[in-house]
């Protein structure tokens, strides 16, 4: 390669790098509500999940929370830190094929209590997406529902139940903790009748003989 062509080369990829880099500033650009000693510790996170394909805007949208919140800065950058672990430990259960609303769901049920383990068998009994499956398991652990409970219960309703079925049983649990029972006690008796309901459905759904 001539003189010419190498330095043109160069040209072009010094060219290329300040494109991307003005492409992620651009991007990022509400991280400008973060302090000038935060930002680019959280930018550089950013960058990370980027480089690894994982989804920037949940990341985004916790650093953000943390400023309206006024959290100090080492919180933010922490919170944020902490959410991208775990993101990429739910992208290594679900695959390399979940997408960011699974992964981002997937994530809020691993800091719920649920482990990689059931995540992978919630993706191995479901072909449909598992993001209701999994926000339903996260909000019955944030309801007070014990976390094995939450788990035996979802995976035993998400291969067969659709996603409105999955979200009527939720807010059943959730009513019946809110009459004052025991949140085990209401998990187990919602699943009863989820049962119920999505055995019904379908036996409708299922073609009679001709």
């Amino acid at each position: 390669m001539t003189p010419n062509c190498t330095r043109a080369a160069l040209s072009l990829l010094v060219a290329m790098v300040v494109a991307g880099r003005a492409t992620a500033q651009q991007a990022d650009a509400r991280l400008e509500r973060l302090d000038a000693a935060t930002r680019p510790t959280v930018a550089a996170l950013l960058d990370s999940a980027r480089t690894a394909i994982l989804p920037t805007e949940p990341l985004v949208q916790r650093a953000l929370e943390g400023a309206t919140k006024r959290a100090s800065g080492d919180a933010i950058v922490t919170a944020v830190r902490r959410l991208a672990a775990d993101l990429g430990h739910a992208r290594d259960a679900l695959g390399s094929t979940a997408s960011p609303a699974e992964l981002t769901a997937g994530a809020a049920a691993l800091r719920a209590g649920a482990s990689q383990a059931t995540l992978a068998q919630l993706r191995h009994a479901r072909r449909e997406p598992l993001t209701v499956p999994l926000a339903v398991l996260a909000d019955l652990v944030a309801s007070g529902v014990p976390v094995d409970s939450a788990t035996a219960a979802v995976l035993g309703l998400a291969a067969r139940a659709r996603d409105a079925d999955l979200v009527e049983f939720r807010r059943a649990v959730e009513r019946d903790i809110a009459l004052g029972a025991p949140p085990a006690a209401a998990t187990a008796a919602a699943v009863t009748a989820a049962d119920v309901w999505v055995n019904a459905g379908a036996r409708q759904q299922r073609p009679g003989p001709p």
